[in-house]
């Protein structure tokens, strides 16, 4: 039988031994042992945990097709636990020229975020495999939803309450939701119904067709008109932010929300209130908003910030 001699492999950094004196100098002096090389081993996230999980501080080093270098620094074990890192050591770097560039965390609690995926630094910078970048953003923020749990125990479900225009798209934000967590096209929420439309609604969202309830629950309600006497009263988000009005309940746009004597003389638990309000406007006609609409916009807003609720204003999206 002929014998096979078996040759082994020395596997090398890409960096220069210029850089890689810079990197050991920023981490005290060490001595940088290397674990993973994607080039070599792959470019599935499998086969980064499969040789750095649980091997201690690991510093990434990337590089793209035009030359530039940057990576990031953990001090905390890779584990695949699907939650935050509180790392209050880690950071970004990149080559500028000669001379690494450091940005330090600014929230060491969510330093990184430690999923079965592609290496991911506070939701800023991603290690893509195989330019699927979309692919794994996109899961990495199901799992960051389906894993989320209010500071307060005493909340299961975060209350999120929807408020825009008349038209503006409120119930189909809503069913497009309820979609991506169902695996189906649903309609739930009755777009463009007259009698709807004059409805509050809490919508619950489960993840699956026969799965748990996820960790939030979207309000929708009556939407807003410029016209005073018509559309969503101001009077009637104060009751809605404090939990007071129940769902299904029918508004009537020339009178605001009137509490049941019985249910108001006790008040509302932290669980029935709402603790988020996102604005849903249409983006193609803000320049076409009238100034008495946009003014009802403000003065919601002041309302909602009186009470100590958290707004979110996000980029328009073509």
């Amino acid at each position: 039988m002929q014998k096979v001699k078996v040759r082994k492999v020395s596997i090398t950094s890409d960096l220069t031994e210029e850089k890689r004196k810079q990197l050991c100098e920023l981490l005290g002096n060490v001595e940088l042992s290397l674990l993973y090389k994607a080039s070599v081993h792959g470019y599935q996230a499998s086969a980064f945990h499969q040789r750095c999980d649980r091997q201690g501080p690991t510093l990434l080093v990337a590089y793209n097709h035009s030359g530039y270098i940057f990576g990031g620094y953990t001090s905390v074990d890779y584990a695949q636990s699907g939650q935050f890192i509180t790392d209050k050591e880690a950071f970004l770097f990149s080559f500028q020229d000669k001379i690494p560039t450091i940005i330090k965390v600014n929230s060491e609690c969510k330093a990184r975020y430690d999923d079965a995926g592609g290496p991911n630094f506070g939701q800023q910078l991603y290690f893509c495999y195989n330019n699927q970048s979309s692919t794994i953003r996109k899961y990495t923020l199901l799992e960051i939803i389906r894993n989320h749990k209010p500071l307060v125990k005493s909340v299961s479900r975060v209350r999120i309450l929807m408020i825009g225009p008349v038209g503006a798209g409120k119930s189909s934000f809503f069913n497009s939701i309820n979609s991506i967590f169902t695996g189906h096209v649903t309609n739930k929420a009755m777009s463009g119904s007259a009698g709807a439309s004059l409805t509050f609604r809490t919508y619950p969202v489960n993840d699956g067709r026969e799965g748990k309830p996820l960790p939030f629950v979207l309000c929708d309600t009556m939407g807003l008109e410029e016209q005073s006497g018509a559309g969503l009263d101001i009077e009637d988000i104060s009751s809605i932010l404090q939990g007071h009005v129940p769902d299904r309940y029918k508004f009537n746009p020339m009178a605001p929300f009137q509490p049941d004597e019985q249910k108001s003389s006790r008040p509302a638990s932290l669980q029935e209130k709402i603790h988020c309000v996102v604005y849903v406007i249409d983006a193609t006609k803000i320049s076409l908003m009238s100034d008495k609409l946009q003014e009802k916009l403000a003065s919601i807003r002041r309302k909602v910030n009186s009470l100590g609720k958290r707004t979110y204003l996000h980029q328009s999206c073509d």
